[in-house]
């Protein structure tokens, strides 16, 4: 092979690497090319109420643009002033169609009715889920979580959407005032199928100001869930390993 024929050769070899690379990149979701980089994915929240507020705010704060979104979005103009110019509001379908991560936090005994209405628009997206089951409220869906687990629930739900469970185990008032405190961080507990969507989650959750335990699958999302051994815990990330026996 001639000098320019080697030249060539090497020439249409890195054009093919690079292309390679160009398609792999645009093929891989938007939040995990953000995250990877390091940088700040846009985040639609279905629901604004005290914990989507709440953990919305800390987003905003650490420099995610948030779309939050309500039954009634014309009540958040004060939220969304008061967060600044990367907060904003309006329905529910604009809040999933601009956000990479969706933050679920609505009643529990709603969450057929959205599955129905938006799994399909919701599809591939990465859903973190902070609702919780409350028999009193939330009616027969509550007996389905106790026997099935609230992970393994929700998930049927919403086909084809990466959910991970997060932030539903303590009150948005004590989430507010233990963000970002002083290391050891307080721990919040996740867990999802996905093991993308996992990472991306516990990284939301340390731009929130916590510090992430992955307690394992979905089916495992039941020891974190109101009444297991893992909910209410005010605890750093090695104390709830302990008491959930995960690996330290």
């Amino acid at each position: 092979m001639s000098k320019r024929d080697s030249t060539c050769c090497n020439r249409r070899a890195v054009l093919t690497a690079g292309g390679a690379l160009m398609l792999a990149a645009a093929l891989r979701p938007a939040a995990s090319r953000a995250q990877t980089a390091g940088g700040k994915i846009p985040i639609g929240t279905i629901g604004a109420g005290h914990i989507g507020s709440t953990i919305g705010g800390l987003w905003v704060k650490n420099g995610h643009r948030v779309f939050f979104s309500d039954r009634h979005p014309e009540d958040l103009h004060d939220l969304v002033a008061r967060l600044g110019p990367l907060a904003q509001a309006g329905t529910v379908p604009q809040a999933i169609a601009f956000g990479d991560a969706i933050l679920l936090t609505v009643p529990y005994g709603a969450i057929p009715q959205i599955g129905h209405d938006y799994a399909t628009q919701l599809k591939g997206k990465i859903v973190l889920d902070t609702c919780n089951a409350v028999a009193a409220r939330d009616g027969a869906i509550a007996q389905e979580v106790e026997q099935n687990g609230i992970g393994v629930t929700t998930q049927k739900y919403f086909p084809g959407v990466r959910i991970v469970r997060a932030f539903n185990t303590m009150g948005y008032k004590y989430l507010a005032d233990q963000a970002n405190r002083p290391d050891p961080k307080l721990a919040v507990p996740i867990a999802g199928d996905d093991a993308e969507a996992v990472r991306v989650a516990a990284q939301l959750v340390r731009d929130a100001g916590f510090d992430p335990v992955v307690v394992g699958k979905l089916a495992d999302a039941k020891l974190f869930q109101r009444g297991g051994p893992g909910y209410g815990q005010r605890v750093t990330a090695a104390e709830l390993k302990q008491k959930l026996s995960l690996p330290r």
